[in-house]
């Protein structure tokens, strides 16, 4: 078990936190495009920034096609997309069909039951046009109530495990917004990987991120990373400044690179950034440019955090 001492010390006497030493992942860069990392066990490399399918939600025809071309181009190679996300599956599928053969597909669900995650994913193939998913991952699961119904008699384990046997899927993850029900699913079941809230602000003025990266590294899974270039809650709804955002991001170049920094420094194979059009276009650009952050940055960042409210904490009052 990581000590508060370690914890706060880091790797080789920095100030970022958690075993923040990418030697564990590998790591390769061709020419301009986007650095690839491995994720876990899967033998699988994806690029370190992945397209949220929200980048495409309520687009026309030819804004999708473009967006998701210049991400290609730019090396990116992890899509990733769920039914909740609007009409994103209905702009995605057609828009990435021409690349699937090439790239790595992830889709989610939020049923808890095998009947209706069946469903789900049935529906989500067809729109998406392919006939397996890459990763399918149970949807931003918070409760530990809903662990226990996927996890039991008739839970949507049992649709996943059917799906994988048959081929639909690949391989098996889950989102979660708790540490409490993340912890519980990793010691539950062997996942394939898990996709998580990495940001700045929760994990030191929350306790958020670093109990659930250490579980989750332990048992080889891969590490996605949500939420990288989130800034803090907002107030009320009324205040978005960005309409696919449910919280202040950070939309300043400097800031959004410090945030990508920090979630990237650790062993994270890729961040999924804002579903902004023009916020996920700059984080292309910004990891284009990564390297790990220096003392003085984590030390810049452990500072701003204590600025604002994080978006997620531990303990959580929803599971």
């Amino acid at each position: 078990m990581i000590t508060r001492r370690d914890f706060i010390k880091g790797t080789a006497g920095s100030a970022i936190v958690f075993p923040a030493t990418l030697t564990g992942l590998a790591r390769e860069r061709k020419g301009k495009l986007l650095e690839k990392r491995s994720l876990g066990r899967t033998g699988e490399m994806l690029s370190i920034i992945g397209f949220g399918g929200i980048v495409v939600k309520d687009a026309t025809t030819l804004q999708a096609s473009q967006r998701v071309r210049e991400a290609i181009e730019m090396g990116v190679n992890y899509f990733d997309v769920a039914p909740t996300y609007g009409n994103a599956e209905d702009m995605l599928g057609p828009a990435l069909e021409p690349y699937r053969k090439n790239v790595f597909l992830a889709c989610k669900t939020v049923q808890r039951r095998a009947e209706e995650a069946q469903e789900e994913l049935d529906s989500s193939l067809r729109k998406m046009r392919t006939d397996h998913f890459d990763l399918y991952q149970l949807h931003a699961v918070t409760k530990l109530e809903d662990v226990k119904t996927i996890l039991g008699p008739g839970g949507a384990m049992e649709t996943f495990l059917k799906a994988r046997d048959t081929g639909k899927i690949r391989f098996i993850g889950f989102s979660a917004h708790s540490v409490e029900a993340a912890q519980l699913l990793i010691k539950s079941f062997n996942f394939d990987t898990i996709l998580f809230p990495v940001n700045f602000r929760t994990w030191h003025a929350g306790n958020f991120g670093p109990q659930v990266l250490e579980q989750a590294k332990e048992k080889g899974m891969g590490i996605l990373a949500l939420k990288a270039m989130a800034n803090k809650s907002l107030a009320s709804r009324s205040e978005r400044t960005h309409p696919k955002c449910w919280y202040e991001p950070l939309s300043k170049p400097e800031e959004a690179a410090l945030g990508l920094k920090f979630t990237l420094s650790h062993p994270v194979t890729a961040a999924i950034p804002p579903g902004d059009e023009e916020l996920f276009r700059m984080a292309m650009g910004l990891a284009s440019q990564f390297a790990p952050l220096s003392e003085e940055e984590a030390a810049q960042l452990k500072e701003k955090a204590q600025s604002g409210d994080p978006i997620f904490s531990y303990p959580s009052s929803q599971a």
